[in-house]
């Protein structure tokens, strides 16, 4: 079965972290291609090793992605 989640991707110091918001599963990586890789790789180990309580749990939560402006 074949799923699509979101990966937030972000500059953290040299590097870049990687966040599947909708599992709570993060990785990182030299650059945004490797981080979003190991994002696959981890999401793909969660699944691998996780109760399917905790699968059920965390894919029940409702996420929500909105851009946010303020003023400085």
């Amino acid at each position: 079965m074949t799923q699509t989640f979101t990966a937030l991707i972000q500059r953290e110091g040299d590097g870049f972290v990687a966040l599947c918001s909708e599992l709570d599963v993060a990785s990182q990586g030299h650059t945004i291609e490797e981080a979003r890789r190991n994002l696959i790789e981890a999401v793909e180990v969660f699944f691998e090793s996780a109760d399917s309580s905790e699968i059920t749990d965390r894919l029940s939560k409702q996420i929500y992605i909105a851009p946010s402006v303020t003023s400085w």
